[in-house]
């Protein structure tokens, strides 16, 4: 990436059943400002921000009336379109990480491979089917929806752990240490593609 580039999006996304704006800044201090509506996924999306050190800003109102399904799929999707768009033509990035996260009785797995080729595989079993009033599954939904937007190759991997709030938050936190570490500028080819191919753009 050349110096001094901005690596910023802004992303809008109306449907029948959500309207969503979300911006993003890769490069920022892992601030957030999110209001989804659904108030565990705010905190999830919070922990996402802070580990790795991506600003966003997201404003959703979806048909919570129905359930949360909606919202939070397609916040994934919004997100992972804005960091696609921050990210270009991908260059000078590191592409590549992987990282085990502990917390408490729980280890989680994630890798990452910013290729420009979506792909999911998601190995996470949750205890309940519940987390207060969230459904466990859409935790699930989200990263799904993320990766196919954002053109990232993601596993994750929970090796075990007793507490689906734990499973869950160690779910994002991994996955925001991945990002950043796989986001981070390269310096020793700071405006070359990590590519054979000369492109990460599908």
């Amino acid at each position: 990436m050349a110096q001094g580039t901005a690596r910023k999006a802004e992303i809008s996304r109306r449907t029948n059943e959500t309207d969503i704006a979300v911006s993003v800044d890769l490069d920022g201090e892992g601030r957030f400002d999110v209001a989804s509506g659904v108030g565990f996924f705010d905190h999830m999306l919070e922990q996402l921000c802070r580990h790795s050190l991506i600003d966003i800003t997201l404003r959703a109102k979806g048909d919570l009336h129905i359930d949360d399904h909606h919202t939070v799929e397609d916040c994934g999707i919004a997100i992972g379109q804005a960091l696609a768009k921050a990210l270009g033509e991908r260059r000078g990035i590191m592409r590549y990480a992987s990282l085990d996260l502990a917390m408490d009785e729980c280890l989680t797995r994630a890798a990452v491979d910013v290729s420009g080729r979506p792909f999911l595989v998601w190995n996470v079993t949750f205890p309940t089917a519940k987390i207060g009033t969230f459904d466990t599954e859409l935790v699930r939904e989200f990263f799904q929806a993320l990766a196919q937007s954002a053109g990232i190759t993601l596993h994750v991997a929970n090796h075990y752990g007793a507490n689906s709030h734990h499973i869950a938050e160690t779910c994002f936190k991994a996955v925001a240490r991945v990002l950043r570490a796989a986001l981070e500028a390269d310096p020793r080819q700071p405006d070359a593609v990590p590519s054979t191919k000369g492109t990460l753009n599908g």
